[in-house]
Order: structure tokens, then sequence, then C-alpha cells
């Protein structure tokens, strides 16, 4: 393994519960989950070279695997589908904790692609310049749009 190789390995295993992340939160299943994460896998390895250590590397990870969950998606046609998650296995806590937990994912799936991508990037608790730089939008956006989302997610708590 020469030391290109050695790095990547390096960065992926540092990084994979957040590929992942991403990867489960855009996806119908765990099944497609895995799929999704293979397609970032390459991405990034593709992509590996042309870093340039401008921005941090979360967020170089974050884009790459956002942009591969996007384009999967789009040849897919899955933009339209409803998004569910079986979270159960994941889980090691108890009942209580569990439920509200897999209520939560439940209310993130219901929101917009990007709301959601703007979401899970505040609970890696990313900066609102880094989240920004991720998504494509300034920091006092994601501001104002981390409000909103907040809000949609109580009002559907209170609506269940």
């Amino acid at each position: 393994m020469n030391s290109k190789e050695q790095e990547f390995n390096r960065l992926i295993q540092e990084h994979k519960e957040t590929i992942y992340t991403v990867c489960l939160m855009n996806s119908k299943d765990q099944d497609e989950a895995k799929d999704l994460m293979q397609e970032a896998l390459i991405q990034l390895w593709k992509s590996f070279g042309t870093f340039r250590g401008e921005s941090d590397i979360r967020t170089w990870l974050w884009r790459i695997c956002m942009n591969a969950c996007i384009s999967f998606m789009r040849k897919e046609n899955k933009y339209k589908d409803t998004l569910h998650i079986e979270v159960s296995n994941l889980m090691t806590m108890d009942d209580e904790d569990s439920r509200q937990i897999k209520a939560l994912h439940n209310r993130i799936h219901r929101l917009r692609f990007m709301d959601r991508a703007i979401i899970l990037l505040w609970m890696e608790d990313l900066s609102y310049e880094e989240i920004g730089d991720i998504v494509g939008i300034t920091a006092k956006n994601v501001s104002v749009r981390l409000v909103r989302i907040k809000e949609q997610l109580r009002e559907m708590s209170n609506n269940k």
C-alpha cells in the first residue's frame, strides 16, 4: 500500500461515522445507505488528490459525501420518495431514549433535502461558516434557516 492509500485509509477510518451518517440520513434503509457509502467512498478517492487544504478536511469530506448522495438520488430519481430508516439496530439505549431518537429521525426525514443537510451538520457541531461552505450559502443564511428548521421540527413534534 503506497502512502496516498495509507493516508486515504486513515482519513476514512477517522471519519467513517460521519460518512455513514450522511449516507444513512439520505437513504431509505440501511442497504441503500451502504450503497451510498460505497459511492461516497469512490468519490472521496477520486477527489482525494485534489484537496488543497483551503478548507477544513471535514468541510471537504461532507461536501463530497453530500454531492455523492445528490448524484445517486438523481440517478435513481429518489428525490420524491419519502425516507424511512430503521434506527433500532443502531440504538443501544433504553426504550425511552430509543423512542425519542426514532421520533427525531422520523421528523428529520420529513424535512427537505437541504434542510436535512443543514440540521445534520449543525448536530455534528460544525460552525455556521463550515455549514455554509458545505451547502453553498452564507453563515447568516445558515443561522436563519436553522431557526426555521428547528421551528419545523418543533411543530412536527407538537403535531405528532
